[in-house]
């Protein structure tokens, strides 16, 4: 079984036991696991014809997530630079995220 979540403007097609890297969010203390309620799409690769589409969401499906913790994307730099002008800027940027594992998705 799979499904397409919806999470801070962005898609994920999920699985069970996948691993997903969502957007920073303040999560309670002590709190184990997420939930996603904005579920777009559930589907069985082994059933044909079992696919249910939400408009735009699916009414009572929700897939619940393990929080395995806070990571940080590798880092960018941003240049910015006009020539002849002696202008040069260089900023560099790591993102962070919550680190997820799917543990239930339920129709």
């Amino acid at each position: 079984m799979y499904a397409i979540v919806e999470d801070s403007g962005r898609q994920f097609r999920v699985k069970q036991n996948d691993v997903i890297d969502v957007d920073l969010r303040d999560v309670p203390d002590g709190a184990e696991t997420i939930e996603f309620n904005r579920v777009l799409l559930v589907g069985d690769e082994q059933q044909e014809g079992s696919t249910k589409i939400g408009q735009p969401w699916l009414e009572g499906a929700k897939v619940v997530a393990r929080i395995n913790g806070e990571i940080k994307d590798d880092k960018i730099t941003v240049v910015k630079f006009k020539r002849r002008k002696g202008y040069r800027r260089k900023q560099g940027h790591r993102q962070r995220y919550l680190r997820v594992t799917i543990a239930s998705i339920t129709t």
